[in-house]
């Protein structure tokens, strides 16, 4: 059976691409890391739960405790708040610096070790917080290096089913294919009930009204 490599940090994208390439009918080789994120904990039950959910019989779980001593993010750094404004343009603070890229590196090992031909990365660059690593064009990049960099019998395609999709055309992706939404996370700082005011939090939830249906998870 194909293999595919699902890059899966809980949350609501990266859990629909999941489903997407099992719908195409590829067996999931499922990848979480744990980087020093402030819902840590969350992310990594609701990829636990997920994987039950999808039947998926080969996982992996990488602690990256390096992210923390680089810093430079909300999301790894708790001296520096998360914004809860709005969502603003440019690069908001909340960009982890080079973790696609970096997630993508290891995703290229253990794929070609569990002979995957593909990898799949929940990236959205239309309706994203702006962040650099999710831009289509890296990925391509990246996909050439990966060849580059890997054995000649490794030919690896690098699927990104949502770059070009709205959060609202996400949303109603996942309802057609029946993704246990309630299972994923998106908020950046709470893991009892999500704070409903952080970037990822109002994007989820403007996905969520512009499609006509309320988010399944609990709000504060």
């Amino acid at each position: 059976m194909k293999k595919v490599l699902c890059i899966m940090s809980g949350g609501m994208d990266s859990t629909l691409v999941a489903y997407i390439m099992r719908s195409r009918g590829y067996e999931i080789v499922a990848l979480h890391f744990n980087y020093g994120q402030r819902t840590v904990a969350k992310e990594l039950a609701c990829f636990r739960e997920i994987c039950e959910d999808l039947g998926v019989s080969e996982k992996y779980e990488i602690d990256l405790d390096f992210f923390k001593t680089i810093g430079a993010s909300a999301l790894t750094d708790h001296s520096i708040e998360v914004p809860t404004a709005g969502v603003e343009p440019g690069i908001p603070v909340t960009y982890v610096p080079f973790r696609n890229g970096i997630f993508l590196s290891i995703a290229t090992a253990i794929a070609e070790k569990e002979g995957c031909s593909r990898i799949a990365i929940g990236v959205v660059e239309e309706d994203s917080s702006g962040y650099p690593d999710c831009r289509e064009s890296f990925i391509d990049a990246f996909e050439r290096a990966a060849n580059l960099g890997t054995k000649e019998t490794t030919a690896l395609t690098i699927e990104r089913p949502l770059v070009n999709l709205k959060k609202s055309q996400i949303v109603s992706e996942a309802l057609k294919l029946n993704v246990p939404l309630h299972l994923t996370w998106s908020c950046y700082q709470n893991e009892e009930t999500a704070c409903g005011i952080c970037d990822s939090c109002r994007l989820r939830l403007r996905g969520f009204e512009q499609s006509g249906v309320k988010d399944p998870i609990l709000y504060a």
